[in-house]
């Protein structure tokens, strides 16, 4: 599953609002802007807003998402980015809005205001629904449902396909060689542009100075051609670098081809190719390539799950594919590409599959699969003894010998509390604890008991952290009590940084003698009483 959360804007969403989170994009220069849309489709954004980028409204920068109102239940179905940046989205029902830079028309309104707010883009697309979108650097392109490609903004290289380098204002149908085809599929480099039809053909325009065409030469073009060097392949998906490119066939064979500064076309080298190249080709069959104009980065993922990362990884340049421990591409972009963009719109995985963790943590005392009970203050909580078992050395002695407690189905606990016994139970299903300072107490003893060493590290990390003035001697007490060093150095050093406070606490003058004593003492030889 891709967790949103390793891109560090998310960081900034608390657990409910992540939880919310359906769809999800990271873009901007450094990575310092996002867009995401939430279950009940609502967009948010937040960061820089370089160039009123976020659209909502202002120029301001956030840190707390900004709802954009105006795009309120509109189920979105597409979302590309420009370097300016700009915004391009299209919705379920085919629509386009767009906001963001604008000095090149690349929002398709026919002026160069920077957008604000996200406006629709109807221009030349009345009745025409729009299923995917693309950003370049300062252009755009739609597709529509029926196969046809618009583009519009930046030509200065011959982007739009338009057969001139003149700016277009507006959405303009790309024709010539995609005449009477139907596309399937839209991808731009930095002022490049493709696009993928119905019977695996690939076409590109625009600046083909590295040969990210892959036409054979490196001089730009102003209307689509087609990749002859593909003749005969099948591709099945396009995507572009800054100014490179891949393609995936049918039969899951990976090309590459354009600029190779930084070893992103996987080749072993980093020499430029004006053709298509196949690579990868002693591994299993690839399933999805990736690329982000913004970027010189690559990834693929293969049949069986593997996840190969190449080009420009963290400022280094990696030349051939390399296996990665990830297990989705989106997260190669999160933590190795510059900026760490996004490379496309990424949608959270929320169905009911749930791994070995989740599933364990979903069924601590849950009365319908477990097999034991604990009694604990009259209170039951319900586990599983084979989950007890694999967890604990306790219990795996205590259900493989002769004890009592192995032939019963509810077993009595008096030395501890309920509180304290229950979180023990639970920190066996989930690895954590949740206990105030007080009750950690308790639960270090338990710890203690069952010499579960973790679970007293967690335990003396609780303490720390939960310390105060008011409890600070309790917590000393219980340090020394159960031979925490650690945690005893700590709450005595608290207690004299506090000293004052601490000795007109009830907690102080309710200890034993013998321990009030060995304090004043220890304190003294510390310095503590020195005027």
């Amino acid at each position: 599953m891709v967790d949103v959360s390793k891109w560090p804007l998310f960081c900034l969403l608390s657990t409910e609002e992540l939880a919310m989170v359906r769809q999800a994009c990271v873009f901007g220069t450094s990575a310092n802007e996002a867009i995401y849309i939430t279950h009940g489709n609502e967009v948010f954004a937040l960061g820089l807003n370089c160039s009123s980028c976020l659209g909502t409204g202002d120029s301001l920068s956030t840190i707390v998402p900004k709802k954009l109102d105006f795009l309120r239940g509109k189920k979105v179905v597409s979302l590309s980015y420009g370097s300016g940046p700009h915004i391009v989205l299209a919705t379920e029902d085919g629509q386009i809005f767009a906001w963001g830079h604008n000095g090149y028309s690349q929002l398709g309104n026919g002026n160069t205001n920077q957008g604000l707010s996200p406006v629709l883009v109807t221009a030349n697309l009345q009745n025409k629904k729009v299923k995917e979108v693309s950003c370049g650097s300062h252009h755009s392109m739609a597709l529509t449902q029926d196969g046809e490609v618009f583009a519009w903004g930046y030509n200065n290289c011959g982007q739009i396909g338009s057969g001139s380098t003149a700016n277009q204002p507006y959405p303009r149908k790309v024709t010539s060689c995609l005449q009477g085809k139907t596309a399937v599929g839209i991808t731009c480099g930095q002022t490049s542009s493709m696009a993928l039809v119905d019977n695996g053909e690939v076409y590109g325009w625009g600046y083909n100075g590295n040969g990210q065409l892959g036409i054979g030469n490196n001089g730009n073009q102003l209307t689509p051609c087609r990749l002859a060097a593909l003749q005969g392949m099948c591709i099945q998906q396009v995507v572009s670098g800054y100014g490179h490119c891949l393609a995936l066939t049918d039969e899951g064979l990976l090309y590459a081809w354009g600029a190779n500064t930084y070893g992103q076309l996987g080749t072993g080298n980093k020499t430029n190719n004006l053709s298509p190249v196949q690579i990868m080709a002693d591994k299993e069959r690839i399933v999805e390539v990736a690329a982000c104009h913004s970027t010189h980065t690559s990834a693929a993922k293969t049949q069986s799950g593997q996840v190969y990362m190449w080009g420009q990884c963290r400022s280094q340049s990696i030349v051939l594919p390399h296996l990665t421990h990830f297990t989705n591409t989106d997260d190669v972009f999160a933590c190795f590409a510059t900026p760490s963009v996004m490379w496309r719109l990424m949608s959270m995985e929320h169905d009911d599959f749930l791994t070995v963790s989740e599933a364990l943590r979903k069924e601590f005392d849950s009365p319908e699969t477990a097999d034991l009970k604990f009694s604990v203050d009259g209170k039951c909580i319900h586990v599983h003894k084979a989950v007890l078992k694999i967890r604990c050395e306790h219990f795996r002695s205590m259900f493989r010998s002769q004890w009592t407690e192995d032939q019963q189905d509810v077993i009595e606990i008096g030395q501890f509390s309920y509180p304290v016994y229950r979180s023990f139970l639970q920190f066996l299903y989930t690895d954590t604890v949740d206990l105030p300072p007080e009750d950690a107490i308790g639960l270090l003893d338990l710890a203690t008991s069952y010499c579960e060493n973790r679970l007293k590290r967690l335990c003396q990390q609780i303490i720390k952290r939960g310390i105060t003035v008011e409890n600070a001697f309790t917590l000393l007490s219980a340090a020394i009590r159960y031979d925490a060093e650690d945690l005893e150095e700590f709450c005595f050093r608290f207690c004299v940084n506090h000293l004052t406070q601490v000795t007109q606490t009830g907690a102080f003058w309710q200890v034993d003698g013998a321990m009030l004593k060995e304090f004043i003492s220890r304190a003294s030889r510390c310095g503590a009483f020195k005027n």
